[in-house]
């Protein structure tokens, strides 16, 4: 069954901007080519502190194959993850998985 992942994110202070470009130019461009489904990218509409952002997956399976192919690939290791770290307070992320209801138009 599919299910999404939902992760919100806590942008450390002055870093949403570079945040944002940086997923947006090229961590989401990645996952995508690397075959992620990106549903969709947020940023807190008045608190900089907030990114949240959702990904499809069609089974566990797949997510586990999804997560080695970018979390454990050369491009994530060496051009990626300490940028990331840079941005975004590791040890706050909250990650939820969450499937759609009957009338969701995200199935």
């Amino acid at each position: 069954m599919a299910f999404y992942e939902l992760r919100q994110y806590e942008i450390r202070p002055g870093k949403m901007e570079e945040w944002l470009k940086l997923m947006e130019e090229e961590i989401i461009p990645f996952q995508v080519q690397v075959g992620m489904v990106i549903a969709g990218s947020f940023r807190g509409e008045g608190d900089d502190s907030v990114y949240i952002w959702i990904r499809r997956f069609e089974n566990e399976a797949e997510r586990e194959r999804l997560y080695e192919a970018v979390y454990q690939s050369e491009h994530w290791l060496t051009n990626l993850t300490d940028r990331v770290g840079a941005c975004i307070n590791r040890e706050t992320i909250h990650v939820q998985r969450i499937v759609p209801t009957s009338r969701s138009v995200l199935q």
